[in-house]
C-alpha cells in the first residue's frame, strides 16, 4: 500500500509570531521554519505502517518555495521513501492546494493520503475535506487512532462529544489529530541517507492546477492585550459588571 502524506513549512511553532508593520502578514524574514506539527504526525503514522508490514511506500509531498525541499528531507529523515516538491512562490489556498494534491494523487495512486488536520500558520483545517470531496474519496477527520483492515480503515475521531469510530473503505483520505501518536526524532544517520533520498520537483502549471488567488487578506492585526481580571464581593456585583462593563448580559 502506498502512503501519501503531505508535510507544510510554517513558522515553527516556538517562535512568538510578528505582525509586519505594514499589516499585510506575518514577519518570516529570518524566522525559524520547520514541519508543521499535524504533518509530522501524518509522517510518523506513515512509518509505524511501514514498520509494521502494511504500507510499502510513503511519498511526502509539500507545496511552496523551493526552501520546502528542507520539510521534505525532514519527512525522508523521519521515514518516507521519496519526496515531491511543488514549486509555488506565494501561498497558496487550501483550495488550489488540494487540487494539485489530487493530480498528485491520479498520478502516484495512492491507498491512503495522511494530512495533519490543519496548518498552525493559517488554521484553515480544510485540505484534506477538500482532497476527498474532489477525488470522491471516503474522509475521516481528526484521528486519534487508526486501524487498518482488509481493504478500511477503523478511525477513532474526537468530536465535540468526545470520541467516535468510523469505519472508511480505501483509498480515502483522513486528518490526524494530536494524540493519535507521539512523532519521533530523526537519527543522524538518517539524516545523512535523506540526503540521497530523490526529490521530484515540479510546478502548478506542469500539474494543470491554476493557483490563482480567490481570497483577499485586508488587513492583518495582532489581538487585543488581555486585561486583567478582579474580584467582586457579591453576586449582585458580578451581575452588575457583566451586565454594564463586560455587556454580556
Amino acid at each position: 500500500m502506498k502512503v501519501l502524506v503531505p508535510v507544510k513549512r510554517v513558522v515553527d511553532y516556538n517562535v512568538k509570531i510578528r505582525v509586519k508593520p505594514d499589516q499585510t502578514g506575518v514577519e518570516t524574514a529570518n524566522v525559524k521554519m520547520s514541519m508543521n506539527p499535524f504533518d509530522e504526525i501524518a509522517v510518523e503514522q506513515a512509518v509505524r505502517l511501514k514498520e509494521a508490514g502494511t504500507a510499502t511506500e510513503i511519498v511526502a509531498v509539500s507545496i511552496g518555495p523551493t526552501q520546502s525541499q528542507e520539510t521534505i528531507r525532514t519527512a525522508l529523515a523521519m521515514g518516507a521513501d521519496r519526496g515531491i516538491l511543488v514549486e509555488a512562490d506565494a501561498d497558496v489556498e487550501p483550495l488550489a492546494v488540494a487540487k494539485i494534491l489530487k493530480a498528485i494523487v491520479e498520478k502516484e495512486g495512492p491507498e491512503l493520503v495522511l494530512l495533519g488536520k490543519q496548518a498552525i500558520d493559517d488554521d484553515s483545517n480544510q485540505t484534506g475535506q477538500m482532497l476527498a470531496a474532489l477525488m470522491g474519496w471516503p474522509q475521516a477527520t481528526f484521528a486519534s487512532k487508526v486501524e487498518l483492515k482488509d481493504g478500511s480503515m477503523d478511525v477513532t475521531r474526537e468530536v465535540d462529544g468526545g470520541l467516535e469510530t468510523i469505519n472508511v473503505k480505501l483509498p480515502s483520505a483522513v486528518t490526524v489529530d494530536l494524540r493519535l501518536n507521539e512523532p519521533r526524532y530523526a537519527s543522524l544517520p538518517n539524516i545523512m541517507k535523506a540526503k540521497k533520498k530523490p526529490i521530484d520537483t515540479m510546478s502548478p502549471a506542469d500539474l494543470g492546477v491554476d493557483t490563482a488567488k480567490r481570497l483577499e487578506v485586508v488587513k492583518v492585526v495582532e489581538p487585543e492585550k488581555r486585561q486583567g481580571g478582579a474580584k467582586v464581593g457579591s453576586v449582585a456585583e458580578l451581575v452588575e459588571k457583566l451586565k454594564n462593563e463586560a455587556k454580556v448580559i
